[in-house]
Parts: structure tokens; C-alpha cells; sequence
């Protein structure tokens, strides 16, 4: 299949070239492409709209690869199938790898570093927290709007999960993707979580 290979990635602290290559996936959400390079992924774009919520939740969801290159990195691979697991089977997911991530702000220290690691390693598949509840685990309760800056800046969407982010009055809230985007990945997640407790 096609593939954008052997693009030059320079971040701004200007000591990081990279082989960039890119995946694309064919979702219920669009089409996903992820960047990335042997050290980890870049980022994960979401392109598309999403199934409205509805009965349509409940046909067979599928996840595919539809761009690849030949030789795909190990952590390109590892997030493909962790993203193919999350729709597909995503009791999987936590068995499989987290990709390793190769992108600045997720390696220097900021605010919104420690935002996006707590969001990713306290708010579990099926959950969700108001901004302010996360400005609260981040240790600084008056950073709500800061919270909503970090989960904007999400280099790595559904991984990272800032979808499930909401209003404190339990309102979806903005979306980079678009609030139908967020409100299909939480009633997804609900779904898939209520047919597990059974």
C-alpha cells in the first residue's frame, strides 16, 4: 500500500530528527493517521465524523489498516493494534503494549505533561472526570481552564483519553474531533463496559 515515508520530523529544541513514517486506519470514528518514527508516535490525527450514537453502536464494530508502509516501526505497530483493540475488542487493551510516544510535549516537563500522564494512567476505560476533578488530581484546583488547554494541545487522541474530559454538569464538552466525535467514543466505552459486566 501507499505510504508517506522518509519525512524529516525536526521538534523546536532542534536535537530530534526523525524518519517519519505514517499509518492510516479506517474506523468507526473516520479515518486515524498516525505519525511516527522507531523512537515512538508523533501524534494520532483523527479525520472524519462519527456514527451518530444509536443502534448502530451495536453492529460489528471494525478497525483496519488501510495505509501502511512496508517495513512499519515497532511502536507504529504496537499503536495500531492497540487502536484496533480499543474499537474491535477493547478488553484487549489492556493487555496489549502502550506504544511508546516520541513527541516534545509529552517529554518536557509542563503542566500539561502532568495532566495528559494522569488523565492516561488514573481515567480507566468506561470512566470519566470533569475538568476540575483533573485539575484537582493534577494537585492545582483553580486549573480547570488550564486542564481544558491540555487536553486541547492531546498530541495522542483516544490513547491519551481526553475524550473522556467532561463539563461538571456531566455535558460531553469541546472535542478537538467535535462533540460528536466525543459523545460516540463515550457511549462507545459505556457500551462496551456494560456488555463486560454481564
Amino acid at each position: 500500500m501507499a505510504s508517506r515515508l522518509d519525512q524529516k520530523s525536526t521538534f523546536k529544541d532542534g536535537k530530534t530528527q526523525c524518519e517519519k513514517m505514517c499509518v492510516v486506519l479506517n474506523s468507526p470514528v473516520g479515518r486515524i493517521e498516525i505519525s511516527g518514527c522507531s523512537t515512538g508516535v508523533h501524534r494520532i490525527q483523527l479525520h472524519g465524523s462519527a456514527l451518530p450514537p444509536s443502534s448502530t453502536m451495536e453492529a460489528l464494530v471494525s478497525c483496519e489498516v488501510c495505509e501502511a508502509p512496508e517495513e512499519m516501526t515497532e511502536p507504529l505497530k504496537q499503536c495500531a493494534a492497540w487502536l484496533q483493540a480499543y474499537f474491535c475488542e477493547p478488553w484487549m487493551t489492556e493487555k496489549l503494549p502502550m506504544p511508546p510516544f516520541h513527541h516534545p510535549l509529552l517529554e518536557q516537563a509542563s503542566f500539561t505533561r502532568e495532566v495528559l500522564w494522569i488523565l492516561l494512567r488514573d481515567v480507566k476505560f468506561g470512566e470519566a472526570v470533569s475538568y476540575k476533578q483533573l485539575a484537582d488530581l493534577a494537585g492545582n484546583s483553580k486549573a480547570a481552564r488550564a486542564v481544558g488547554g491540555a487536553m486541547r494541545s492531546n498530541p495522542i487522541p483516544i490513547i491519551i483519553p481526553c475524550h473522556r474530559v467532561i463539563c461538571s454538569s456531566g455535558q460531553a464538552g469541546n472535542y478537538t474531533g467535535g462533540s460528536h466525535l466525543k459523545e460516540w467514543l463515550l457511549s462507545h466505552e459505556k457500551l462496551q463496559k456494560e456488555k463486560l459486566a454481564y
